[in-house]
């Protein structure tokens, strides 16, 4: 009795697990509402299309001046989920119509944000290959991973109604970004940047795919084949899944020796100098042939002819020919002399990199400014920009003031100021009750911001309560104001023009 009351307990709870599934998990699901959302969300529409062009070229001007917050930026407008959940449910499901119609969508977007990005590129005067580039050319096992979890959140937000904008972030995270790169590779005729990105792409694509497909039939999405195609379906999708895996763990194989092979480096030449000594610079290049190690010292004592020793150990050590340049500063015997000359050495680089910073920053605002680059006024000391702006054709202060606050967002440190040229006002400031509603705080930002730029008075003309409340809040920000009692609404002008 005891023999076979274990399994049957076994059975019956596998049995009460798989009744709750079916009927609290799978029974909640509208599968019809579902999968004609995903058919929805991937057809090949003017909208589609707009947002995946405007994705992908947000997305390679981000690339190209390094930053972060706009790639980012990039990622929120992207509509590449879509049809790539549209492959994974139609797989799901056995609907090959659909399967095919979703595949055409996503190439055809594919296609149109790369050939973009690459003309983007082409007639950039920027071409060279950023850290944000960089980072999305050497695909991983890590890379997988983050695809397959994104997948699973945006899968399962979508069958159980819950999507919302970060599912999109997401998912786009691992999708347009490697696109414009692939647009950038084509741009520049550099395979390796090419070839890189389009492995990251195509791997992740697939990988949130699959991870739909698992997800559908999961939560009970069933194709109408046999049991025999059902598993053949269910065979290929692993295998498919597994020669992903295969070359992108050999990848990280290959991270890891190279990390290893640092952390030899750096053992082997502190080994050869006095222990007072200090190893400031270390350079590694892995893709040279044989690979190439630079190395900066500081040490009481010099040692000639080291170099050649140091490399024969390293060849020895890692199994690869290696090139070696190590120069050797010697400093006094104090074991703190040596620390001095490194903190000194790095001060040095930051100096360097930050007048390359500022005057990639002077660029930035002698475009954005329509001016050329000698009229921009950089203080290093204060770390302060500013620029008087040209007039533009059809811009108002608030296209200046836009083009101030993209370039201090990518500039934290540094006060960006852009002056535009003088022009009217002319702002209607509504009030809902007793304070400006949303519309009317806006341009109360915008009038502020202007007055301050361009050091003028404001005239404010409407009612007494309301131009008292709207004037208590410039002046606050230091902005000089002047009321004059009129109807509604009210209204903001240039106090020297009255």
């Amino acid at each position: 009795m005891n023999e076979t009351s274990g399994p049957t307990g076994l059975r019956g709870g596998i049995e009460g697990i798989r009744h709750w599934w079916q009927v609290h998990v799978i029974g909640q699901v509208d599968q019809l509402k579902v999968t004609e959302r995903r058919r929805e969300d991937g057809k090949l529409s003017e909208h589609y299309l707009f947002m995946t062009a405007m994705s992908g070229a947000i997305a390679v001007l981000g690339l190209l001046l390094s930053s972060p917050a706009v790639v980012i930026g990039a990622m929120l407008l992207s509509p590449l989920m879509g049809p790539i959940m549209g492959l994974g449910f139609a797989l799901a499901i056995g609907d090959w119509d659909w399967l095919k119609a979703s595949l055409g969508t996503l190439v055809i977007g594919a296609a149109m944000a790369v050939l973009l990005c690459a003309a983007l590129v082409f007639v950039s005067p920027i071409q060279g290959v950023t850290s944000e580039i960089a980072a999305r050319t050497r695909p991983n096992l890590f890379d997988l991973f983050v695809a397959l979890f994104s997948a699973l959140a945006g899968a399962y937000a979508m069958i159980r109604g819950r999507e919302g904008a970060i599912v999109g972030v997401a998912i786009a995270t691992a999708l347009m970004p490697p696109l414009a790169v692939v647009g950038y590779g084509l741009a520049t005729w550099n395979w390796t940047v090419f070839s890189g990105a389009l492995l990251l792409f195509v791997t992740n694509f697939i990988t949130i795919a699959l991870t739909a497909f698992a997800m559908a039939r999961l939560y009970g999405f069933r194709a109408n084949l046999s049991k025999t195609h059902s598993q053949v379906q269910t065979i290929m999708v692993v295998l498919v899944f597994l020669a992903l895996a295969v070359p992108l763990g050999l990848a990280l194989q290959r991270i890891a020796w190279e990390a290893n092979a640092q952390r030899l480096v750096r053992a082997e030449i502190r080994e050869r100098f006095d222990p007072r000594s200090q190893l400031d610079a270390l350079e590694i290049d892995f893709a040279a042939e044989p690979v190439a190690v630079h190395a900066v010292v500081f040490t009481p004592a010099l040692q000639p002819g080291i170099e050649s020793a140091v490399q024969g150990a390293l060849a020895e050590r890692l199994g690869e020919d290696v090139a070696l340049d190590l120069v050797q500063y010697q400093v006094s015997t104090n074991p703190t002399a040596a620390e001095r000359a490194q903190l000194a050495s790095a001060r040095d680089r930051d100096e360097r990199g930050g007048v390359s910073r500022s005057a990639a920053l002077a660029l930035r605002l002698a475009l954005a400014a329509g001016v050329p680059e000698s009229e921009v006024l950089i203080d290093e000391a204060r770390r302060r920009a500013l620029v008087r702006a040209r007039r533009l054709d059809g811009a108002g202060l608030a296209t200046y003031r836009a083009l101030e606050t993209r370039i201090a967002g990518n500039e934290t440190d540094w006060t960006v100021e852009l002056i535009p040229p003088a022009s009217a006002l002319a702002a209607a400031i509504p009030f809902d009750g007793e304070a400006p509603n949303e519309a009317g705080a806006a341009a109360l930002d915008l009038v502020a911001w202007a007055a301050l730029r361009l050091n003028r008075g404001v005239l404010l003309t409407g009612p007494a309560d309301e131009a008292e409340t709207a004037a208590e809040g410039l002046r606050q920000r230091g902005v000089a104001v002047t009321l004059r009692t009129g109807p509604a609404p009210l209204r903001a002008g240039w106090a020297e023009e009255e």
